[in-house]
């Protein structure tokens, strides 16, 4: 209990004093910050965004005053979690595309990356508590976007991607692949009873996709191409 209160005392400490400035958080108080949205992001993909806040603080190895320091309420670790789940498949996509000389070979790794960071969370995530309409939300949403979009372009480019997907189909399969599912990761699952444990599942469907995914297109799709754009209008 005392170390709890100690490193929250230390937090408190930890932002710049100067009027006007950025606040900018000590080195030790950027990790408890950091470990906190990490675990936040594992237990709400395992349980949904209203596992107790508790479990968080202890998943994070903080005391329950460390977390409400650095996040008041649900609302405010939701959106960070959130930021956090966008910008690091971002970099997925961006380092992918960097790193890869293959073009399609760019677009099966980012989906195999992103399918590990499980952005189906956020489905759960963007709940009518969060301001999907928040400055940082919107910039990190339009970074992703162009992110993924570089990297279908390059592979449709290259002649390996069919033309008739666009990256809401793509971001809407690796949502479906990797959405949570009542039961999953639950000891029923484990034991052959409720949901199937479907993580053992994800990558071996996820190449059956990309299979699909590539050019000459085998079929003809129902419908148009899916923008993100398109996504939002109907949600």
């Amino acid at each position: 209990m005392t170390a709890a209160v100690d490193r929250a005392t230390s937090d408190r400490c930890a932002v710049s004093p100067v009027p006007g400035q950025p606040h900018r958080l000590r080195a030790d108080a950027q990790r408890n910050r950091d470990r906190i949205v990490a675990a936040a992001r594992e237990t709400m993909v395992e349980s949904g965004p209203e596992v107790p806040l508790d479990e968080i603080a202890r998943r994070a190895g903080v005391g329950n005053a460390t977390l409400y320091r650095h996040f008041p309420d649900r609302p405010e670790l939701i959106h960070h979690v959130t930021l956090s789940v966008m910008s690091r498949t971002a970099d997925l996509a961006e380092r992918a595309l960097a790193e890869e000389s293959d073009a399609f070979r760019a677009l099966r790794r980012f989906a195999h990356d992103a399918v590990e960071e499980r952005i189906g969370a956020l489905c759960s995530l963007l709940s009518d508590s969060v301001d999907r309409d928040h400055p940082a939300l919107l910039a990190a949403r339009e970074r992703l976007e162009a992110a993924v979009e570089a990297v279908m372009s390059a592979a449709r480019d290259s002649g390996r991607l069919r033309t008739d997907v666009a990256v809401g189909d793509l971001m809407v399969a690796l949502t479906q692949l990797t959405r949570p599912l009542p039961g999953w990761r639950s000891p029923g699952a484990e034991s052959g009873g409720g949901c199937a444990d479907f993580d053992r599942f994800v990558h071996r469907h996820l190449e059956l996709l990309l299979d699909g995914l590539q050019a000459p297109a085998r079929s003809e799709l129902p419908g148009s191409a899916v923008t993100l754009e398109d996504l939002r209008r109907r949600a």
